[in-house]
């Protein structure tokens, strides 16, 4: 089993979750995070830092997509392991419908 981040962190991206890591499996994207599926230790201390509550286990229903989109990611972007503030409209973002349109490729400072 592993941890994923879902959409709900879209357009948010707190990042309470990255420090309580014990394995720094956290990537950061433009404007949300990812977890490496492959180095998750299945701990599981980082679920209950997301205020989005964007953090959820794979053998929840429906969690493929999401194992998929966090490893295509983690691959791409680069670790993060220190909180950052989150996005500026984080608070209106929580919750919102539809994020996964909002998601930009790019790692911070490479455009986006």
């Amino acid at each position: 089993m592993t941890y994923i981040v879902t959409d709900n962190c879209i357009g948010c991206k707190y990042t309470d979750c990255v420090e309580v890591c014990p394995v720094d499996c956290f990537y950061e994207g433009t404007n949300t995070l990812v977890i490496h599926p492959d180095e998750c230790i299945d701990c599981g201390v980082c679920e209950p830092e997301c205020p989005a509550d964007a953090i959820r286990p794979d053998t929840e229903p429906d969690m493929e997509k999401w194992v998929e989109f966090n490893r295509k990611y983690a691959e791409l972007w680069p670790v993060i392991v220190s909180k950052k503030d989150p996005l500026p409209d984080a608070d209106e973002n929580d919750g919102a419908p539809d994020k996964l349109e909002k998601i930009f490729d790019p790692a911070p400072g490479e455009g986006g």
